[in-house]
């Protein structure tokens, strides 16, 4: 089975969806790979690189033309449309809101397997790259907060006197959330923490956050980890609990997302107003239309009061040799479980293929996109 891996040609994408270290244990398996010239040079990976782990490079059209394609984000319409009908692919696809792509597959008659739509189970925890990228994300938005602080961010006692800890407030304490408070309490600052699911108080304890509770209501909808659904009435509860805590803080770090819908507002305009001159916001929403009022895709703006808001869209991009080398391996778990050298197992019924299988030969098949 031939597995071809693109150049990606998303705007400040530098990661590529295998590395050779992971190249070199598929061939073991059997697997034949083609990767297009270039794909890994912003990863630091050189072509001679795949080469001497035994992949062979190739223009795009060939790679395109392989059983599998893998790529880290959704391919264009016309990328698929170049695709042989009854081929695979495998990447990133977000086909909730990307109903071109999942349209793009059903006339190639190819099958596609959603990267975020892999359920989160124990089992699957090995395939998991939303976890493995936002983990990444959550130390990477620490890092860029504090490189715009004025201030550092632990407390230091010198001869000159003493240096107050910087304050951190973090909204959302799933992956990136939980790895954002490890690093702010690694790098000594304060850090306090707000996530509508109760159950997320012990993690934020044991990593030395303070939990800042807003009781919950009838309208929070979880399921899979996920919150699927919140009132606004909900959201203004928590924007004046958590409003005195925002308007204190250093850095404010915003991480909620609802899959297949805009991400929810938290920090009001109000908010952003109220905070200190030389203050900063990272969005990590802003690829979804983000938590933080003024926030713009791809832009650090600064505010009338001086406070920077830093609306990054890729954060894992940022570290690409890391993004890279934890995507390539759940990829490779992930092939690994749907398939061997012969060809893919279409275990139709199998909980991670079922939720992870878009279209199958050219038909929907996910039950999300059966049900809207």
């Amino acid at each position: 089975m031939l597995l071809g891996v693109p150049k990606e040609t998303k705007y400040k994408e530098t990661r590529v969806a295998l590395t050779p270290d992971v190249v070199k244990e598929l061939i073991k398996k059997g697997y034949e790979i083609i990767i297009e010239k270039d794909a890994g040079i912003l990863s630091y990976i050189k072509d001679e690189d795949y080469i001497n782990a035994g992949a062979k490079i190739g223009d795009k059209a060939s790679v395109y033309q392989a059983d599998v394609v893998l790529k880290v984000n959704p391919p264009q319409p016309e990328e698929v449309a170049s695709m042989k009908k009854g081929a695979v692919l495998i990447s990133f696809m977000w086909a909730l809101t990307n109903p071109a792509l999942v349209e793009a597959c059903q006339k190639a008659g190819i099958s596609a397997f959603s990267m975020d739509a892999i359920p989160r189970i124990s089992r699957a925890q090995k395939m998991d790259a939303l976890s493995s990228q936002a983990n990444l994300a959550g130390y990477k938005a620490v890092i860029l907060a504090a490189d715009y602080l004025g201030k550092i961010l632990p407390m230091m006692t010198t001869a000159a006197g003493t240096i107050k800890p910087a304050k951190v407030v973090i909204f959302g304490a799933g992956v990136a959330g939980l790895q954002a408070i490890a690093t702010a309490k690694r790098l000594g600052a304060i850090v306090e923490v707000s996530d509508i699911r109760p159950e997320t108080k012990e993690q934020v304890e044991s990593l030395g956050g303070k939990f800042i509770e807003v009781k919950g209501d009838d309208s929070i909808k979880i399921e899979g980890g996920y919150v699927k659904n919140v009132s606004e009435e909900f959201l203004k509860k928590q924007q004046e609990l958590v409003a005195k805590h925002v308007q204190e803080a250093d850095i404010v770090i915003t991480t909620a997302l609802v899959p297949g819908k805009k991400a929810p507002l938290l920090v009001t305009e109000q908010m952003v107003k109220s905070m200190r001159n030389g203050s900063v916001i990272v969005d990590m929403a802003v690829d979804q239309g983000g938590n933080v009022a003024g926030s713009k895709l791809n832009e650090v703006i600064k505010t009338e009061n001086g406070v920077t808001i830093i609306g990054e869209s890729n954060l894992p991009a940022l570290l690409p040799m890391n993004a890279s080398q934890l995507y390539a391996k759940n990829i490779q778990a992930f092939l690994l479980h749907l398939s061997d050298n012969n060809g893919f197992k279409w275990e139709l019924e199998e909980e991670i293929t079922k939720g992870s299988l878009i279209v199958h030969q050219g038909n929907i098949v996910h039950p999300a996109l059966l049900n809207k």
